[in-house]
């Protein structure tokens, strides 16, 4: 059976795109690593990886959110550093770009409008209703 060479190579790209197995993804997509090659115990990748953690519970929890949503996350943490950072040289007096400063805060307030600003809630299941209405039926 001949398969033309365009479906071939869309079969090939699928394949290579497909989700694999927990032992064959990198340290990153496994959760074990956030940041490659840096020291976790410097206080920036701290704050960096509480960050994320804390924004991906506004959005209702990491394992619901999707790829690209993380992405994002992980985006707005390293902006949020970045401004802290930004922020402490000002605070000690010492001089800060305030383009750079103005550039970067307009880049999380987009960020953070399509992330959202409102916190997501995980579903509680069941709900007190629905728990209600059982025990309404086991009766």
């Amino acid at each position: 059976m001949n398969i033309p060479p365009n479906v071939a190579q869309s079969q090939a790209a699928h394949s290579k795109l497909s989700p694999r197995s927990v032992t064959n993804r990198s340290r990153i997509s496994n959760g074990q690593e956030i940041l490659p090659g840096v020291d976790q115990r410097l206080a920036i990748a701290r704050r960096y990886r509480d960050l994320v953690a804390q924004i991906a519970i506004d959005q209702g929890g990491a394992d619901r959110c999707s790829e690209t949503r993380m992405q994002l996350i992980r985006r707005f943490a390293s902006g949020a550093v970045l401004a802290e950072e930004l922020e402490a040289r000002l605070a000690r007096g010492e001089p800060v770009d305030i383009a750079e400063y103005a550039l970067l805060s307009s880049t999380m307030v987009r960020i953070a409008s399509r992330l959202g600003l409102e916190r997501q809630t995980k579903p509680v299941l069941p709900t007190v209703k629905d728990y209600l209405e059982h025990v309404e039926a086991a009766e």
